[in-house]
């Protein structure tokens, strides 16, 4: 009768990978980890990078002027149409800068006298006014305005970041350049405001509804009288895409780990000894009969920092034995990326877990020799907490031996 002899190769624990080091490390150690803030609600975010969360906007509809016999007009006859143009970027969930243009034209009333032209923008009579005392003319004139703005989400501010908010209501101010092209051509300082509000409708689109005002001195529009400014109102509707990396990083709280390498190192002694006895039973048993030997190895997991999907020395050390442990058998095993679901967008997190579930097939095959049909890849993305109801521990890559 044969026995069956099942050999069990362990991959270490995930404290012995941190004394695989040629001189172990002695004595007590105090590491500083990450832990997720379950009860901020979103107020706080880790600031990304320059290059993040930029934007492009455009949009089109009216605007109405008030220039210096605007009384006059009716409102209909003040109407034209409006142009918007802008780039910007977000550095915060609540607070961000743009480059904008508004323009095309500008129409009202102006007063000339009989038989001259004061540089006024006439475009043709008005009917009734065109005698003592009025002469009144209709007024057109085309207009760029370029300005810089600073906006402030309030609905990410008071309310907290929440990348799937359907609605934002967005203030802004700013000051910029307001110059007319038409003859006699003019350059006046502008300020700027209004409301931009922002409907999400995909994760790089939104649908605006912008309400925006422009302040200048009353020679913008050629007509020099006693209102001292000139302005225009107006509102437009269009679409804001947001290119490249979206969306913010919720931040960890720090927390303090004390490491006792001396008992690291006494566990690791330990393994090195039960390895050295493991040999010896093998030796006793194959003398006694035939043996059939099947040689598994068991699971290994290694865990990641928020957002990254780099492969600590730490837990290179710990693959290092899983991989040895795996070329000693004939199994295929399957490494499996996960995220943590409360981080993150589920389009991310689903990449985010594929990324380390390839980082660790990479280190397995190309570092330590681990033959590829041995491995296989797979992902989750964001899972709930999976150990002990901590979302660090969800963070991770885990490799098991098919069944």
């Amino acid at each position: 009768m044969k026995k069956f002899v099942i050999l069990a190769i362990g991959a270490l624990a995930a404290t012995a990978s941190a004394v695989a080091q040629e001189t172990p490390a002695t004595g007590m150690e105090t590491v500083e980890e990450q832990s997720f803030p379950l009860f901020d609600g979103g107020k706080r975010v880790i600031t990304n990078t320059f290059w993040h969360n930029w934007f492009i906007q455009a949009g089109a509809g009216a605007q109405i002027g008030f220039t210096e016999h605007d009384r006059q007009a009716d409102f209909g006859d003040r109407i034209s149409p409006s142009l918007q143009i802008a780039i910007g970027k977000w550095f915060t969930p609540g607070i961000g800068v743009r480059l904008a243009y508004n323009g095309l034209s500008v129409k009202g009333i102006t007063q000339n006298w009989p038989n001259e032209q004061n540089g006024t923008h006439i475009s043709g009579p008005w009917p009734g006014h065109d005698g003592w005392p009025f002469y009144l003319y209709k007024q057109k004139f085309n207009y760029m305005n370029f300005h810089f703005d600073v906006m402030f989400n309030l609905c990410q501010m008071i309310g907290g970041y929440n990348p799937e908010r359907l609605y934002s209501c967005i203030p802004y101010a700013g000051i910029g350049i307001a110059h007319v092209t038409g003859t006699p051509k003019n350059t006046e300082i502008a300020f700027n405001a209004g409301i931009s509000n922002a409907f999400r409708v995909a994760k790089h689109w939104d649908i605006n509804l912008d309400i925006n005002a422009m302040l200048t001195d009353e020679r913008f529009s050629g007509e020099d009288g006693h209102r001292h400014f000139d302005a225009l109102l107006g509102v437009t509707v269009g679409a804001t895409y947001k290119f490249g990396q979206t969306g913010w990083t919720l931040p960890y709280s720090s927390t303090r780990t004390v490491i006792d390498n001396d008992a690291i190192n006494a566990a690791r002694a330990e393994n090195e000894r039960l390895k050295a006895e493991n040999a010896r039973l093998l030796a006793e048993a194959q003398k006694k009969g035939d043996i059939v030997e099947q040689l598994i190895a068991s699971g290994n997991i290694i865990f990641f920092t928020i957002d990254t999907w780099e492969i600590t020395d730490k837990s290179r050390a710990n693959l290092s034995f899983l991989a040895n442990a795996i070329k000693e058998t004939n199994g295929v095993y399957t490494v499996t990326g996960y995220a943590d679901k409360g981080t993150g967008t589920p389009e991310w997190n689903q990449e985010l877990s594929k990324k380390r579930a390839e980082a660790a097939y990479k280190c397995l095959t190309e570092e330590f020799g681990v033959p590829a049909s041995q491995l296989k890849i797979d992902y989750k993305g964001g899972v709930d907490d999976m150990f002990y109801n901590d979302p660090r521990c969800s963070r991770c890559v885990i490799v098991l031996p098919e069944k």
